[in-house]
């Protein structure tokens, strides 16, 4: 089943049947470990087996256990499991906020930055995942995470990239998982992948509710 989420070329997802278009930005929710893995690892290995560059960031388990995991459910990725041209893990500091503060406008220049160096031997595609739990912790500046889910709208169209923001909903609060659906114009929930009715174009998003991000929304 085919989602139209832009003009693009489409992809295999790697999740059910579906198949969408690169400048992707998708909210992926669940409940337990079962679902989440099912997003995330049929989403990375869809990736693999079309050669694409994955960027990942485990919060809920260590690289170990999703190298362990992980080459237990696809075989054949295991002898590039640990080569960043194909699996590029992140930890969540390293991703988010390496200083010890996160900052919308940082995660801007570091983004763009990885995709440029992504590009220079050649168009790249780019699957990026993350596990979004490590919110939850009383890190600087954490609250200001919606508006760089919402300036994410601004950066993922037109490129060769797609993202899957994984929120477990029985961590986040239920006035959180509603901005989260506000921020991303495309969701998974229980296995099904739908055009979100509660998304907000991040210029009213961030009119509302963080003027402060609106500015510079091209950068």
């Amino acid at each position: 089943m085919h989602i139209k989420t832009s003009d693009q070329e489409e992809l295999m997802l790697g999740i059910g049947n579906y198949s969408c278009n690169w400048g992707a930005h998708i909210c992926g929710l669940y409940e337990n470990q079962q679902e989440r893995d099912e997003i995330i690892f049929g989403f990375l290995k869809q990736g693999y087996l079309t050669g694409d560059l994955q960027l990942y960031c485990p919060v809920e388990r260590t690289p170990e256990e999703f190298y362990r995991d992980f080459g237990d459910y696809c075989p054949q990725c295991s002898n590039h499991l640990h080569d960043t041209s194909h699996f590029d893990l992140r930890s969540a500091k390293e991703l988010y906020y390496p200083e010890g503060v996160f900052d919308p406008w940082y995660m801007d220049q570091s983004l763009a930055k990885y995709y440029a160096c992504s590009q220079e031997k050649g168009k790249r595609n780019i699957r990026a995942t993350a596990e979004m739990s490590w919110a939850l912790e009383a890190i600087p500046g954490v609250e200001f995470l919606m508006a760089y889910e919402a300036r994410l709208n601004y950066f993922i169209p037109g490129k060769p990239w797609i993202s899957i923001c994984m929120y477990d909903v029985t961590k986040f609060s239920g006035k959180a998982i509603m901005n989260v659906l506000r921020t991303h114009p495309f969701a998974i929930n229980g296995g099904i992948i739908t055009q979100n009715p509660y998304f907000v174009h991040p210029d009213q998003w961030l009119a509302e509710n963080a003027p402060q991000f609106l500015t510079n929304k091209q950068q």
